[in-house]
Order: C-alpha cells, then structure tokens, then sequence
C-alpha cells in the first residue's frame, strides 16, 4: 500500500492543507472534493491509486484542515477557490493532470479547465454536475431563491443543510446498504461544519454557487473543442445531483464513458470497489501510468 502523506502550502497567504501520494514523475491526478467534507472523502481511493499515478487531493479554504478566515475577511468565491487551487499545482509544479470532481469540485475543476484547457489531461466526474439536467428542483430551488434575494426567510432552508441531519442526509440518501456507510464519515463533516463562523462560509458559498450556470455553455464548448476524455461515474440515488446530470456528457462528448451504480452523493463511502477498477482502466487508457524503477 502506498504512503499518503499529509502537507500543507501556503497560498496566497493562506494555508492548504493536501493529501499527496505516488511517484511525482508519474501522471498526476488531482482530486477535488465536494460539500461539506474535504479530501477525506479520498482518504481510501488516494492509496487504490498511487502506485500508478501522483495523487494530490486539497482540501478547499474554510474547509477541513485547511485555513477557514472569517467570512468578513474573504470573499468566498467559486473563482476564488479556483485561484486558490490553481496556486497550489503552481506550486507543487504540476502543469498537466486529469482531475477528479464531485460536487463543489466541479466548479472549481470546470474553471481550472477553461483557464488552462491543456493542462487537463482527462476527467472523472463523481456527481460533479456540468448541465441543468443534473439539478435535483427539490434541493436547488432553495439555493436559487438566497441568491435571488438573501433574507432571513431565504436563509433559514440554507441553515438546515448544515445541520447534523441533512448531514446524514447527504451521506446515506440513495445507499441500498447503509450499514456500508462509515459514520464518521458525516460525523468528521458536522464537525467542521460547527466551526465557529463556518455557517457563514458555507452561505457566501450557497449564494454564489448560481455563478456556476452561466459558466455551462463555455464548459460544453470545452469539451467539445477539446474531447477530453471524461469518464462520468455517479451514484443513481443521489437527491443533489440526479443521473440525467450523468447522461448529459454524452450530448458534448460523444465518447465520454457514463456508469450509473447504485449508491448516494458520495458513492466511494459505499462502491468504492466498484469505482477503482472503473477509473482504473479510464486513466490507463488515457492518461498512462507511473514511471517503474
């Protein structure tokens, strides 16, 4: 088994903490996490794949072991975190990588792309959503009224995501086996979720995350200038981003590589077998594999 090793960089003045594994002179693979968790929702796929690939997993600002400033002293951003992250391969010199996104990774993965469309080699979406077809209406129109007019009334919906239930929720929401859920997993969440100000972080984000919309149509063109090699494997039952989010690649990339499985929003807690080989054999094809002795 690979050693995952546990760093942090300063960017910007702020301080990124990552999880990094594997042979530096082989591809890398950058994998970026969703909300509310960090890179240990990585923290079994990092070791099933570093013996083939560089494996670098952050954790966004405000977000796990990373810096969290005050809401007042940041302007938390979909761009910003991108900026972030991207200083953060800057300097860890990596220039060309396939990536990993789930969830709020997407976002930030999708700007890395359009900022740099070289420098992605291939990616693999997780519930990373790219089309108004994957939002699920029963959990996005509360986002889309705060951004529309951020009240206290607007607020309150957004308040209950953070909470230790809708926690839960997240994880175990589409799961045929829940028993195959750690609950630590949620528990490490809640817990730096609960961080003092982090409610705030998490709202700034909720507000501008109708940012990302307007972003689709340079990410479809994206893809269909570029082909990049896209391999979509997503949890059937997830209540965030639904399987028609899945399906849609295909309209822009007709070869992109589309599994349904059975399982939630963070599909590795519960199919992490069934995932590895998947993505296995994608950056095989497409990407290679690391440097041998």
């Amino acid at each position: 088994m690979a050693a995952v090793h546990h760093r942090f960089a300063t960017v910007e003045g702020h301080r990124l903490f990552y999880r990094e594994a594997g042979d530096v002179r082989a591809p890398a693979v950058v994998l970026l996490h969703g909300f509310p968790t960090s890179s240990s929702m990585f923290r079994h796929l990092i070791p099933a794949l570093a013996n083939d690939y560089h494996v670098i997993a952050p954790d966004h600002l405000g977000f796990g072991l990373s810096d969290a400033p005050a809401a007042e002293s940041f302007d938390y951003t979909f761009d910003a975190l991108t900026r972030l992250t991207a200083g953060l391969l800057q300097t860890l010199d990596v220039d060309r990588y396939a990536m990993y996104v789930q969830d709020y990774g997407a976002p930030i993965g999708w700007r890395l792309a359009l900022a740099d469309p070289s420098a992605v080699t291939a990616i693999i979406t997780q519930n990373g959503n790219a089309y108004d077809a994957g939002f699920v209406d029963e959990f996005w129109k509360a986002v889309w009224a705060y951004h529309a007019d951020p009240c206290p009334e607007t607020e309150a919906p957004l308040r209950g995501f953070l909470t230790l239930d809708a926690t839960r929720w997240q994880y175990l929401t589409g799961v045929p086996d829940e028993t195959l859920v750690d609950p630590d997993a949620w528990a490490h969440d809640f817990a730096l979720l609960t961080r003092p100000g982090n409610d705030a972080i998490q709202l700034a984000l909720f507000a501008d995350y109708a940012t990302n919309r307007p972003l689709y149509p340079h990410v479809h063109s994206y893809f269909r200038q570029s082909g990049v090699p896209l391999l979509a494997v997503w949890g059937s039952g997830d209540p965030i981003f639904g399987p028609a989010g899945a399906h849609a690649f295909s309209a822009d990339l007709p070869s992109a590589e589309v599994h349904l499985l059975d399982g939630g929003h963070f599909l590795l807690e519960s199919a992490l077998d069934e995932v590895v080989p998947l993505i296995s054999r994608f950056l095989s094809a497409h990407v290679g594999e690391a440097v041998r002795q």
